[in-house]
């Protein structure tokens, strides 16, 4: 069933949490304060971390590199998830929910464009991939792919500048992840390391 949520252009505003990171939320208490009639909305998970005001899943307190970031609680006024619609006046966007970064990563379709989040840069590199954070690598490749399949023809990224869909730089980008998935380097956001089968193999036929 397809939700439709209406944010006239005139009267009611609205502030969207694509997710909980702090660099893309800081400020959105202050915004809610100078804009008390508007509603701020985003995934269910992302108002779990942003209401609680967790701060290792959200990357406001990383201790080994010194970085300690205010990041005021704010509860979201109401959620949206994949499936959803939001009616911008005329506009409709589409919510996509693209896990994988994070797990409360949204995306919005508009057409053959694509507000694309931290899934991928026109480098062809990612948002970061940090078992603190919550990331998840089988997530990313599914949520990569879903992009990859679509009807997509422009991704506006929230770092760096907009890019055509490039489906075999999308392809080398999956490729690269699924590669992560099997390498000691991704720690706990790996899903298996083939060297220690390789060895409990070698051990048990006695070399």
């Amino acid at each position: 069933m397809v939700r439709q949520i209406d944010f006239p252009l005139a009267g009611c505003k609205y502030l969207v949490a694509t997710h909980a990171d702090v660099d893309h939320i800081q400020g959105l208490k202050r915004a809610k304060e100078i804009m008390p009639q508007a509603k701020v909305v985003g995934h269910p998970h992302a108002n779990h971390l942003l209401s609680t005001g967790d701060r290792i899943m959200t990357y406001a307190e990383i201790s080994a590199q010194d970085i300690s970031i205010d990041m005021p609680k704010i509860e979201f006024d109401e959620e949206i998830n994949e499936g959803d619609v939001l009616k911008v006046g005329d506009l409709k966007l589409e919510v996509w929910h693209t896990p994988g970064h994070a797990h409360a990563q949204l995306a919005f379709k508009m057409g053959d464009l694509l507000f694309s989040g931290d899934n991928i840069y026109r480098d062809g590199c990612v948002g970061n991939i940090d078992a603190h954070h919550g990331s998840d690598i089988p997530d990313f490749i599914d949520s990569l792919k879903r992009i990859q399949a679509s009807d997509v023809k422009w991704l506006l990224p929230s770092h760096g500048p907009a890019f055509e869909k490039d489906d075999a730089m999308l392809q080398k980008t999956i490729d690269r992840l699924d590669q992560y998935q099997h390498m000691a380097d991704f720690g706990t956001c790996a899903v298996d390391w083939p060297l220690m089968d390789e060895w409990d193999r070698e051990l048990a036929q006695g070399e």
